[in-house]
């Protein structure tokens, strides 16, 4: 009879051992990770907003993205995302967006950081012929590093 006692002491102890998750998450709950997620819900409310500038604010100068290929006819750096983003949110109607972050890892130094995401997207495509509905789900890959005080995007858009 005093093994449940035993038994449910050192289960407790074990999950007081546990690390703090940022809710809503299997994230561990640091500064870092804490302040890399605060960029992304940033981001996936402004990309809901379809405020191209407000996303611009959270992307570093250096930003680029090869798309994962490996010709540089799909490559994007930060003034062509200056160029194109505000048109091609145009282009999107009825937009919802909901991402979900499964992992961040920030380096020791607390200057990079990379995060692991999974986005469901549902959204009209204007068009010629007229509305086109779509949804896009997808794991996704964003990186940032930390410039001053801010943590700002460096690739994944």
């Amino acid at each position: 009879m005093t093994f449940r006692p035993l038994v449910a002491l050192a289960a407790l102890s074990l999950a007081a051992c546990a690390p703090a998750l940022i809710p809503g998450t299997n994230v561990e709950d640091t500064r870092g990770s804490r302040e890399v997620y605060g960029v992304i819900k940033a981001y996936a409310e402004a990309l809901q907003r379809k405020d191209a500038p407000a996303v611009l604010a959270l992307v570093a100068p250096d930003y680029f993205d090869s798309a994962g290929t490996p010709t540089p006819d799909d490559d994007m750096d930060r003034a062509a995302l200056e160029r194109s983003l505000a048109t091609d949110l145009a282009k999107v109607d009825s937009f919802k967006v909901q991402i979900g972050v499964k992992a961040i890892a920030v380096n020791a130094e607390q200057t990079q950081a990379q995060a692991q995401l999974y986005y469901d997207g549902y959204f009209r495509v204007i068009t010629p012929n007229g509305p086109v509905a779509k949804r896009e789900s997808d794991l996704h890959q964003m990186t940032f590093r930390k410039i001053g005080l801010d943590w700002k995007i460096t690739s994944g858009l």
